[in-house]
């Protein structure tokens, strides 16, 4: 079997692979936080009682969702600075492009899940806590943020993963992130196997740590039942938010 350690492990400790890696959590982190800000409105304008507004939220999801996310990527990249000039100069770097476009591909599926942690609230706590003179921030914040963190924690949690793994694709922008710097480091080498297996080494860690991180996030944010006096009486509280 052709395959040498010590490549792998030189490949494993490389400087190029490790400043891959911080590109890529700095891109996943930005798009991701990016792309839910505006999943939010998205979400808000599929809920909005005006048609032309619903119909703007559900015409973002349709195109966003059906553009494969690479084509975006050339986009954005290529195709935007024509049609926007001022993205020619030197500030139009391959970062800012990759962030823009799984941005605006991240907020299509943010929104969905939004929506749906949305809809799976019961509208009557919303109108009983504001017969009971809540202003609606604090119906929110009260009654509705801890519900839906708790219903929109899993998926959430998945499409940030899903993300880490899509800014593979901005090798295409030349951004020289992992994929780009494997890349690179095999077009010298010609060791294909060591130097993917390190790429994917790398991949399974950063996954692997997200992983744990959606399960603490998942078992911090639950309903439990915690006694009250008087027989019979209990409450439901959410962990992690306080609830009063």
């Amino acid at each position: 079997m052709d395959f040498h350690l010590d490549i792998f492990l030189q490949a494993l400790t490389s400087r190029a692979l490790r400043e891959g890696v911080l590109i890529t959590i700095s891109l996943t982190i930005v798009s991701f936080v990016a792309g839910l800000v505006i999943g939010v409105g998205v979400a808000l304008l599929r809920g909005s009682r005006v048609a032309a507004l619903r119909a703007l939220g559900w015409s973002y999801i349709w195109i966003f969702r059906a553009i494969p996310t690479i084509v975006l990527l050339f986009f954005v990249w290529y195709a935007l600075p024509q049609l926007l000039p001022p993205l020619r100069g030197p500030g139009f770097q391959p970062f800012v492009a990759a962030a823009i476009a799984l941005s605006v591909n991240e907020a299509a599926y943010a929104a969905e899940i939004i929506r749906g942690g949305l809809l799976s609230i019961d509208d009557g706590q919303r109108l009983a806590a504001r017969a009971l003179g809540m202003p609606p921030a604090t119906v929110f914040r009260r009654i509705v943020a801890p519900q839906l963190v708790r219903v929109v924690i899993p998926p959430v949690a998945n499409d940030f993963i899903t993300l880490l793994k899509i800014t593979s694709l901005a090798y295409v922008v030349s951004l020289r992130e992992v994929m780009t710097q494997t890349q690179t480091q095999i077009a010298s080498s010609f060791r294909y196997a060591e130097w993917y297996s390190a790429a994917a080494l790398y991949y399974l860690v950063l996954v692997s740590v997200f992983m744990v991180a959606q399960a603490w996030l998942e078992r911090r944010y639950v309903w439990t039942s915690q006694a009250r006096s008087g027989p019979g009486r209990s409450l439901g509280i959410l962990r992690g938010f306080g609830a009063r």
